[in-house]
């Protein structure tokens, strides 16, 4: 719950328009009041693990860096803060019409009250920007005056997707912006962005829904490391973008005409039925932490993907798919290396086996022509 009553109020001139249906504020404040009155809302999972906020975790480098430039004389701060506002925040609007020689008739000046609230209760959010607000924050010139773009919602989902266009032409973390996608349903977003909603869905899905082989088991950018997650969310969307990208592939079969989008559940259902079909086939490999297990190592989860194109290639019905995927396994779980031992064909040691291009393909290459070998006889 928010403070209803602040004990400071920060008041700024400012300009209003508007984009569409969405309020905008162009002002100017001291960088030692942005963190006053705007919030950083990081990327994390809640207990029932609901995907909260959006801003990845401080760089420490940049940060100071920024911070040190400010402190060695630098006053040249010309870049837009961006901060998103509830709709409560009070406006005060100059008396009198616009100047007939105005030439933007739908701006209006004023003044924004902005209260001051505690951490965690306050009325704005750092959409971009949060690096070099905490720069401001520490720096021994923190009163330098820097332009402030705000627009009002009070919907986490219109934030993540400024956030995510604002950062497209930066080097944000691709895996943080994968995590965001699921949850960032907007039209907003170009046809490449949305064409990798569906693929972080369903890793989203594979990791918590009650029922996937997968759930607790693989890390996200949102996650602290924990000794249950063994498996990279990279691995996993590389595995189900091959599989959406291959014209036979398992999940390419329920994409809808022209884009990427389609019968999302019966993806999700293949994916739950392949990936319990290979734990209950290789229990021994299951779940352990990549360095004793190349199943669960990016190399053995891209092979594995593939190998479910090729099984799936050959179902006549989708009931009792996990039992088929079972029996397919079965064949050649006897010649497969996953914690010791060699693979057949490759003179590799099971641990030899890495997460580059030419050994995935190896790998691929070895779990389909086993799989070939032995439906022919």
């Amino acid at each position: 719950m928010k403070s209803k009553r602040a004990t400071q109020v920060v008041i700024a001139p400012a300009v209003r328009s508007k984009q569409g249906n969405i309020t905008l504020y162009l002002t100017f404040l001291p960088g030692s009041d942005l963190l006053r009155i705007a919030d950083i809302r990081r990327l994390q999972r809640d207990k029932n693990q609901k995907l909260e906020g959006f801003q990845r975790q401080e760089i420490r480098d940049h940060v100071n860096e920024i911070a040190q430039y400010l402190d060695h004389g630098g006053t040249l701060f010309p870049n837009a803060i961006i901060l998103a506002l509830e709709p409560s925040i009070k406006f005060d609007g100059s008396r009198g019409p616009p100047k007939s020689d105005v030439t933007v008739k739908d701006a209006a000046l004023g003044r924004l009250h902005i209260p001051v609230h505690e951490e965690g209760q306050r009325l704005a959010w750092i959409v971009d920007g949060q690096q070099r607000s905490l720069a401001l924050s520490k720096s021994s010139n923190p009163g330098l005056v820097v332009p402030v773009v705000a627009f009002v919602t009070d919907s986490i989902q219109v934030q993540r997707e400024q956030f995510i266009l604002v950062n497209r032409a930066k080097p944000l973390p691709q895996r943080l912006i994968d995590e965001l996608l699921p949850e960032t349903q907007g039209i907003s977003l170009p046809r490449d962005l949305t064409m990798r909603q569906m693929p972080s869905r369903l890793c989203d899905a594979l990791n918590s829904h009650e029922q996937s082989p997968l759930r607790g088991l693989i890390k996200r950018s949102s996650q602290t490391s924990g000794s249950g997650q063994v498996v990279t969310d990279t691995a996993i969307l590389d595995m189900i973008k091959r599989s959406l990208n291959n014209p036979i592939g398992a999940l390419a079969d329920f994409k809808a005409l022209g884009d990427e989008t389609g019968d999302a559940n019966s993806m999700l259902q293949t994916l739950i039925d392949f990936w319990t079909a290979v734990r209950d086939t290789f229990p021994d490999a299951w779940g352990l932490p990549p360095s004793e297990s190349r199943l669960m190592h990016s190399a053995g989860i891209a092979a594995l993907g593939d190998l479910m194109d090729r099984m799936a290639a050959r179902v006549t019905t989708r009931k009792g798919q996990r039992e088929y995927f079972a029996t397919e396994l079965a064949r050649i779980k006897k010649d497969c290396a996953w914690t010791a031992g060699m693979w057949k064909g490759l003179d590799r040691e099971w641990d030899q086996i890495q997460n580059t291009p030419q050994d995935v393909k190896m790998l691929s290459q070895t779990l389909v022509q086993l799989y070939a070998q032995k439906i022919k006889r």
